[in-house]
């Protein structure tokens, strides 16, 4: 990937040209690396939007420069796939999806952190790894440990969580205040809400995703795991198409009857506007919600949102996912790249960036007294945390094969009613069980 290809894309932001750096400089640990360019791709994603807007410190700090490639999620892994496969890559930092983590590196395209965070040289002693929420440090960083994705015996650190997330309710207080309705406890509350809503407001009772690929997954996962599903038994043989994975396609149907039109075309963008711009009444998904809902350039319904738990099901639980940083193994710069990582999940540079719009990744953010009467859902996320599932997906290196090829053809069917739930999720067991043998697990 050539320069020239960043600016034909008008992908490239340069920060850094110009800009006075500090007289501190030359005593830093930056100073054998000013002058260097970090190569950063990144995704099109509200946490990374606000990020660019602290990005130009790093280099009056450091006097390291940052061209960044801004791509579409759905571009963003093949065209790194593309660039850490080769004997030197353009990139010398990337985020990831925390579903590509075991692939990366089962491929070994990144780096594992211990050499860098135990590098003197490198390392801020004031960074305190242990004040990064924990189980987004396990979810987005951990591989080789149980399962080859948690933590425990055998894991080691390849990413450090970046636009990482867990799933909470939204909901118009507004509307709920009009119709004396409280928030959903539980999943017979929740169902009986999205007909109530619907039928007295006439917009949709919940914003989803639901486009084929990942993000039918995605919003199928949202309810699987409160009601007590699973895709896997702890032997690896299928039981999504069990009870409760049939409860809750069933649930997410239901969703779309009641939802605004066209949830089986949403990403997580147009489920976002869809909830941002006044169409639907209630919003279960990601934190990185948070940064938009006040924003009255992007939200038409600042002021009137409060938060709630993830509904319980047959458990209490939330989402973990979201976004990593990770440095691959091919890149040029790979030193200069850790520094922009490290100061970016740094104390300093978390609070920064969520007083921008981003999601906060440490405790100290969360529980930030300024913050948090700035952003008092804190409070409820703060909680929703603790119920946050570290397994709640498999996050194999063939699960992106098995998401996207599989699971979201197969819900999607049943999304646009071409198949029952139960026959989708049973036509999916042959294909996802071949998949899994050929990926070596065998049930």
């Amino acid at each position: 990937m050539k320069r020239r290809n960043f600016v034909k894309g008008g992908a490239v932001t340069v920060f850094g040209a110009g800009l006075p750096f500090r007289g501190a400089l030359a005593q830093s640990r930056y100073a054998r690396y000013a002058g260097q360019t970090v190569t950063f791709g990144i995704p099109a994603h509200p946490h990374y939007d606000a990020m660019l807007k602290i990005l130009p410190e790093f280099t009056r700090e450091t006097g390291i420069k940052v061209d960044v490639d801004k791509l579409a999620m759905g571009r963003m892994k093949e065209k790194h796939l593309l660039e850490m496969a080769k004997p030197q890559g353009d990139y010398d930092l990337v985020s990831y999806v925390v579903m590509w983590k075991g692939e990366y590196v089962a491929k070994n395209l990144i780096h594992p952190l211990e050499r860098f965070l135990k590098n003197p040289a490198l390392a801020d002693p004031a960074y305190d790894l242990n004040d990064i929420v924990p189980i987004y440090l396990e979810n987005l960083g951990m591989v080789g440990g149980p399962k080859g994705y948690l933590a425990g015996p055998g894991a080691q650190l390849y990413g450090l969580p970046y636009g990482a997330e867990t799933s909470v309710l939204a909901y118009r207080r507004d509307i709920f205040a009009r119709h004396n309705l409280q928030p959903p406890a539980n999943y017979d509350d929740f169902a009986r809400l999205l007909r109530l809503l619907k039928d007295k407001e006439g917009i949709g009772a919940l914003a989803s995703r639901g486009q084929a690929g990942h993000q039918c997954v995605h919003a199928w996962l949202l309810h699987l795991n409160p009601l007590g599903g699973s895709v896997f038994d702890d032997g690896w043989k299928v039981r999504f198409n069990d009870e409760a994975g049939v409860k809750a396609l069933k649930f997410l149907q239901e969703v779309v009857a009641t939802g605004p039109a066209g949830i089986p075309a949403y990403g997580q963008g147009e489920s976002n506007t869809a909830f941002l711009q006044g169409q639907a009444a209630m919003y279960l998904d990601s934190t990185s919600l948070a940064g938009l809902v006040n924003d009255p350039s992007k939200s038409r319904i600042a002021g009137k949102v409060s938060w709630a738990l993830h509904p319980m099901g047959a458990r209490r639980a939330s989402q973990s996912g979201g976004l990593g940083l990770a440095i691959p193994r091919n890149a040029k710069n790979a030193d200069a790249g850790f520094l922009l990582m490290q100061w970016l999940t740094s104390k300093a540079q978390d609070k920064a960036c969520t007083r921008a719009g981003g999601t906060p990744v440490r405790n100290s953010t969360l529980v930030d007294a300024e913050l948090v009467r700035q952003y008092p859902e804190f409070i409820t996320f703060r909680e929703a945390l603790k119920y946050s599932n570290p397994d709640w997906r498999p996050i194999i290196p063939v699960w992106d094969k098995i998401n996207v090829q599989a699971l979201g053809v197969g819900i999607s069917e049943a999304l646009t009613g071409k198949k029952t739930a139960e026959a989708a999720l049973n036509d999916l067991v042959a294909p996802v069980t071949q998949i899994m043998r050929e990926g070596g697990y065998k049930a």
